[in-house]
């Protein structure tokens, strides 16, 4: 059976500090967790953890970061890996990307900073569920 990781990405790290916690706190060991602070970093983790045999199911990317925004990372990987389930994270995204990540992307969703725990639970327990086919 593949081990299966969750991959975020943020270029704050209080951020991705409070993702983990979350994740952890919902999700346990039920995932391999995985964190970035920029597109860049996203990609060789994906690139590293596929020549392992472990897949991503699921990326939660913020959308405004130096360098690679979130939308434009979410539909390059999309080109590689259309399986993984895309959730965006914002505080203040350009509707059109959000739209364009949908759209050329497969977005699954798109979560406001400051987020809840719920919305990020259920992102992840819908965007499991898609995986599985339910």
């Amino acid at each position: 059976m593949k081990r299966m990781a969750i991959l975020c990405i943020d270029d704050e790290n209080i951020i991705l500090t409070s993702l983990e916690l979350q994740l952890k706190k919902h999700f346990g060991e039920q995932f391999i967790y995985e964190f970035a602070e920029s597109a860049e970093e996203g990609m060789e983790i994906i690139e590293e953890f596929t020549q392992n045999g472990i897949e991503i199911v699921l990326i939660v990317s913020d959308w405004l970061m130096p360098g690679t925004k979130g939308d434009e990372f979410l539909i390059n990987v999309h080109q590689e890996h259309p399986e993984v389930v895309k959730v965006m994270l914002t505080g203040q995204a350009d509707p059109e990307a959000v739209e364009r990540a949908r759209v050329q992307a497969n977005l699954h969703c798109c979560l406001c900073k400051p987020w809840t725990e719920e919305e990020l639970k259920e992102a992840i327990l819908t965007g499991v569920d898609r995986i599985n086919g339910k």
